[in-house]
């Protein structure tokens, strides 16, 4: 039988604070819906400047001086925006008591993976509080499947083919991982070249394709404890 890693006390406390990040997300999310939800349902246009994902400040000042024809539908929004200011502080004040432990704490590893395009602070943090110390897989095939980057694979006899991704996955730590794909697409000119060669397919596969490639420069930077640059292929 082999045994498994079985994380000690301080991985895990660093892990439930990376995943209460991750439910404030969804909180921040959701409640930015709502209040796209009641401005829309009141025939509110959102003036084109602020109308995208980046909440800021002269929108948020917009949306307090919107005025309702009775007191219970600015009433309403009041509440909301209450919700969203104070979700919105907490979720910085926990990503930024993330980085700063994982800088103090796991300061080479930390700046090891933060030199890989696309690997932001937070995913650095994900990937030492939920992968944990990376030296421990054996090679990139081992990694991949555990995070989930390798696709599912049907054998019979001498004869096998792919089928897509395996169910069995850290959902998490891949959703990051094909975020900061994207991101590593737009400021390395490695991955872009690679996705543009590959422009016409399925645009799904070529980012999980990215993902790994994506995967295996984090697996070498801890390995090796040498830092990426960019335009070096790994």
């Amino acid at each position: 039988m082999k045994s498994i890693p079985i994380p000690d006390k301080e991985r895990e406390e660093l892990r439930s604070l990376f995943r209460r990040r991750n439910d404030l997300v969804k909180d921040y999310r959701r409640i930015k819906s709502l209040i796209k939800m009641q401005l829309l349902y009141y025939g509110v246009h959102i003036p084109e400047e602020h109308d995208n994902d980046h909440w800021s400040h002269k929108f948020r000042e917009w949306i307090d001086k919107l005025e309702f024809d009775y007191s219970t539908g600015k009433g309403s929004l009041e509440s909301k925006m209450r919700s969203f200011r104070f979700i919105d502080k907490e979720l910085r004040g926990v990503s930024n008591q993330l980085r700063a432990y994982c800088r103090k704490h796991y300061k080479k590893d930390y700046y090891l993976l933060r030199s890989i395009p696309g690997i932001g602070g937070i995913v650095a943090c994900g990937i030492l509080s939920e992968l944990g110390d990376l030296r421990r897989f054996s090679s990139l095939k081992h990694l991949a499947g555990y995070v989930g980057i390798a696709p599912r694979i049907h054998q019979s006899g001498s004869s096998y083919k792919t089928m897509g991704m395996n169910p069995r996955a850290h959902r998490l730590i891949r959703s990051y991982f094909v975020e900061a794909s994207w991101q590593a697409i737009r400021t390395d000119p490695v991955m872009q070249n690679y996705y543009r060669k590959h422009l016409g397919k399925d645009t799904k596969k070529i980012v999980i394709k990215v993902a790994r490639k994506l995967l295996s420069r984090t697996l070498a930077v801890i390995k090796t404890g040498i830092p990426y640059e960019i335009g070096v292929i790994q």
